[in-house]
């Protein structure tokens, strides 16, 4: 199975992918490359922007992909 094959599965069961649980869940370190190709082949991945504190506690947003209308 392709990583593009994983972040698609993942992402029709109704889950919200992102880049950290896409290494501990799916071990794919570069999932906006992966999201983007599918892009490309069509799917309809919506990006959210969420803001949240790193552990020097500053503020700074995070994408959360999930699939729309599949």
């Amino acid at each position: 199975m392709s990583q593009q094959d994983r972040i698609l599965a993942y992402l029709q069961e109704g889950r919200t992918l992102t880049r950290l649980n896409s290494w501990e869940q799916l071990g794919i370190l570069e999932a906006p490359a992966r999201i983007s190709e599918l892009r490309a082949k069509g799917h309809q991945i919506h990006t959210r922007m969420v803001p949240v504190r790193n552990r020097f506690n500053e503020m700074v947003k995070i994408a959360h992909w999930t699939l729309q209308g599949e």
